[in-house]
């Protein structure tokens, strides 16, 4: 049921040209201090469909992100050899030939 499009929301914070940058964690405490609160302690609400009352705990399930914004959320370094989460120490990245960038063509 709690998978149903009817019981999912869409919440968004599009930053615009003024981002808070690495200082993104003041702006979302508010939001992590309620999810806290409904994850240990619920809120009381009625199931229309059984009539009757109940405690509904909430999760962050999914973010959804580009690669800089997940670093900045996550506190990953997302730039240089070592900048896949996934790969880690194992990085098949490489420098290409006539610049200074680094490239993870084909990596996984």
């Amino acid at each position: 049921m709690c998978m149903k499009p009817e019981s999912i929301f869409l919440s968004l914070i599009i930053q615009g040209p003024q981002s808070p940058g690495k200082n993104i964690d003041v702006m979302l405490r508010p939001l992590i201090d309620e999810l806290k609160e409904l994850w240990y302690n619920g809120v009381k609400t009625y199931d229309s469909f059984r009539h009757e009352h109940f405690i509904m705990k909430v999760a962050l399930m999914w973010t959804t992100t580009d690669f800089p914004e997940y670093g900045t959320l996550s506190g990953w370094s997302t730039h240089g050899r070592l900048s896949c989460p996934y790969c880690q120490e194992n990085s098949k990245a490489f420098h290409l030939p006539n610049g200074r960038k680094i490239s993870f063509f084909d990596c996984h």
